[in-house]
């Protein structure tokens, strides 16, 4: 993911280099006509002048951010064990903890 900086060298690099620049805002509804009837009952098309929610709301949209205030929240303390974290739990079973065979030790398929 680019930072801020990134993305400013980027737009400042496209707009200097670039062979064919927009010059001007661009919107093309001719794709969303709505009164073609073979476009009926599809998938509706999104004219580029509708508005609409943009997720992206800088500075507030830092995923990372974000992420770490969604996992503290998320984390019961009341359920972490002290100290070393461990119950040291015996193995209850004669093969310890074992998860059973390995590929090898199981008997061939009868042919």
């Amino acid at each position: 993911m680019s930072n801020r900086a990134e993305r400013d060298a980027e737009d400042r690099y496209e707009r200097d280099n670039d062979a064919s620049p927009v010059t001007r805002s661009f919107a093309d509804d001719s794709y969303a006509n709505e009164t073609d009837p073979d476009l009926k009952d599809q998938v509706p098309v999104q004219r580029d002048t509708q508005e609409y929610d943009d997720p992206m709301q800088p500075p507030y949209s830092n995923s990372d951010e974000q992420l770490e205030k969604d996992e503290n929240e998320a984390i019961d303390r009341s359920n972490v064990l002290k100290g070393d974290r461990l119950r040291h739990a015996k193995p209850r079973t004669a093969n310890k903890y074992s998860e059973g065979p390995d590929e090898d030790d199981l008997p061939a398929e009868a042919q």
